[in-house]
């Protein structure tokens, strides 16, 4: 029988405007829905401050990661850019070899 894992609750600090922010993202269909969006679940105008905050945290941490995914493209894409032009170099004629 598997166990189920429990959420832990941790508790941080919001300001003023973090607070407005909140409700502002509770209230307000269009911010809601982009929030669901980005958070990759839906929320409904009835969905708890929790819910609310939770989806925040799933879009933040859904961004960090593809963040991470674009810089490694990126990393791969000079490493092979790198590749080719030393591949190109390698195939191009000396300028001396025409020196008779």
């Amino acid at each position: 029988m598997a166990t189920l894992e429990r959420p832990t609750r941790k508790n941080f600090s919001l300001t003023a405007q973090d607070l407005k922010n909140l409700e502002l993202l509770k209230t307000s269909p269009a911010h809601r829905s982009a929030l669901g969006e980005l958070a990759g679940e839906q929320l409904a105008e009835s969905s708890s401050e929790a819910a609310v905050m939770h989806a925040v945290w799933e879009a933040g941490v859904r961004s960090v990661r593809e963040q991470i995914e674009a810089d490694g493209y990126a990393a791969i894409a000079q490493e092979q850019d790198l590749a080719e032009r030393k591949s190109v170099s390698r195939r191009r004629r000396p300028h001396w070899a025409d020196e008779a």
